[in-house]
């Protein structure tokens, strides 16, 4: 089983920076996209963040374009987010996950994603 362990969420005032990391198990990680998504109270899933296999490609909501990047190391089998220049409604609980298919694109529907992470709070105060 694939475990992706999320941390470095927490409480930021806007105006500041956040780094996620998510470690994974997968021996495949390598091969995979991997991306972030982020769910606030009463509203869906949505995609943040997501990188291919190779890091040759990389995708972000119009929300976070020029405040996050994400970035990846497959030795360590890590993806991490960088978040800058918070605003408040960057606050939600944020999810790491793992494409299902191999040396794919980035997908922005979740049901393309196999694997979770249990999500990291964040909350970002105005």
């Amino acid at each position: 089983q694939v475990q992706l362990v999320e941390s470095g969420g927490g409480l930021a005032q806007a105006g500041g920076s956040l780094r996620l990391s998510c470690a994974a198990s997968d021996v495949s990680f390598g091969s995979h996209t991997m991306a972030w998504f982020r769910q606030a109270p009463g509203k869906e899933r949505e995609l943040v963040a997501g990188i291919t296999w190779s890091a040759a490609a990389t995708y972000y909501a119009d929300s976070v374009k020029g405040r996050f990047t994400i970035s990846r190391d497959n030795a360590k089998k890590m993806v991490d987010l960088q978040m800058n220049s918070l605003k408040p409604d960057d606050t939600a609980v944020y999810y790491c996950a793992e494409a299902r298919a191999r040396y794919g694109m980035v997908y922005r529907n979740t049901h393309e994603y196999e694997y979770w992470g249990q999500g990291t709070q964040v909350t970002v105060s105005s």
